[in-house]
């Protein structure tokens, strides 16, 4: 008997609406062509290459000595929360309670949390582009309409204030920041984030959700500075997001955190009570330890990541057809690839798009890069340099060799 397994059909619209994450799925592929024999440089995936601090990693070990591996609190122990609390006040002039603090499974749970228990049908969440690829497929899974809204690179891909005013309409629930972003690595000063702040002031419906995952990420001396501190007024309105994914190389523990409204905290830790319930207990010790520990290595990590940023941008630049910015934070380069578009591979394929440039790099020169179309703003793709620098040597030798191929 013929049985068919079930149709695409069968999947719900909320499913079908949204897209994986291009990064992971690009990262994934790099894996696959590796064990095929291929000798795949992945610039896709956002992580530190470095190891997670040796101090951070013994307080793991001591909390399952100590047999710290049980239930905990839905949303965060109270010593965690406690500890960002303290890094809150220190390191941003923010005052946070306990309770307005919710700790989840990485900074990605605590913006589903935040839209799953604000969004309506129809509701609006501003995003500025480019814009890191979950923000938008996250807002339609909460039934939100994601206004994305182009940064262009002569404004240093950020939001401008008039916009900003431009985007607003009665619907618009959220207005998403993220700065150092991802990819562009732009980081807001404080005077961009004052004027912001004056246009949402006269809107008193639009809350902000400010990811702050790259704070740390900074270089040439850039400044950092979050909506609330800058703005007081908008404090209640505020959901400042971070965690221990970059700055730590804590991606793979999984802790993330925001400190907003205790009103909008209690309905977060409710949803999460019924989906995922407490971070992972051994990681909650290890974030502590991060968090109150040694900073020091930070800075050390800094000039290693601004070295690699440097040699990345300068190599971009010096390749017919790419024009690379040099960004202030974070660890990743936006290069436009509009001197590409147009040209033929030595196959006869016209590059029409950036889909289009990075299939090329992937297939013809072996480099992973994610295609701008991802993130908004195109044409345009993402390089990672969270890498060696052999890596990077080689990555950036496999890409001019590649442009130098092209013709038309």
């Amino acid at each position: 008997m013929d049985v068919k397994g079930p149709s695409r059909e069968f999947l719900s619209q909320r499913v079908r609406s949204i897209k994986q994450s291009p990064s992971n799925y690009l990262g994934q592929v790099a894996v696959e062509m590796r064990a095929r024999g291929r000798d795949v440089i992945s610039f896709a995936q956002g992580e530190p290459d470095f190891a997670t601090p040796e101090h951070v990693k013994q307080a793991a070990i001591e909390a399952m000595r100590q047999d710290f591996t049980h239930y905990t609190t839905v949303d965060g122990i109270a010593e965690l929360k406690q500890a960002i609390c303290r890094k809150f006040k220190r390191e941003n002039g923010l005052d946070y309670t306990p309770q307005q603090i919710s700790v989840s499974n990485g900074g990605k749970q605590v913006i589903y949390n935040a839209f799953q228990a604000t969004l309506d049908p129809g509701d609006e969440v501003i995003v500025p582009a480019p814009y890191w690829v979950s923000y938008i497929d996250q807002a339609i899974l909460c039934e939100g309409i994601p206004v994305a809204v182009p940064c262009l690179q002569e404004h240093g891909f950020k939001l401008q204030a008039e916009q900003l005013e431009r985007a607003i309409t009665p619907r618009s629930r959220w207005l998403v920041l993220n700065s150092p972003n991802n990819p562009s690595g732009a980081t807001y000063k404080r005077s961009e984030l004052a004027a912001l702040a004056e246009v949402l002031l006269r809107h008193p419906h639009v809350w902000v959700l400010t990811d702050d995952m790259y704070e740390h990420l900074r270089y040439d001396g850039a400044e950092f500075s979050t909506i609330a501190q800058i703005e007081p007024r908008l404090y209640e309105r505020t959901l400042t997001l971070n965690g221990v994914s970059k700055a730590y190389a804590m991606t793979g523990w999984r802790i993330g955190w925001g400190g907003g409204a205790k009103v909008l905290i209690d309905a977060m830790r409710k949803l999460q009570s019924q989906c995922t319930s407490n971070p992972n207990s051994i990681a909650q010790m290890a974030a502590i330890a991060a968090l109150d520990g040694p900073q020091g290595f930070i800075a050390e990590r800094n000039a290693i990541f601004q070295q690699r940023r440097d040699l990345v941008v300068d190599g971009l630049n010096r390749i017919p057809g790419l024009s690379c910015p040099r960004p202030e934070g974070a660890f990743y380069v936006y290069p436009s690839c509009a001197g590409w578009i147009g040209k033929r591979t030595p196959e006869g394929k016209v590059l029409a798009n950036d889909g289009d440039v990075a299939a090329y790099l992937l297939e013809a020169a072996e480099v992973a890069v994610v295609q701008g179309d991802a993130y908004g703003i195109s044409p345009n793709f993402r390089i990672s340099y969270a890498t060696s620098v052999d890596q990077l040597e080689e990555g950036l030798r496999r890409i001019r060799r590649a442009g130098e191929r092209l013709t038309g």
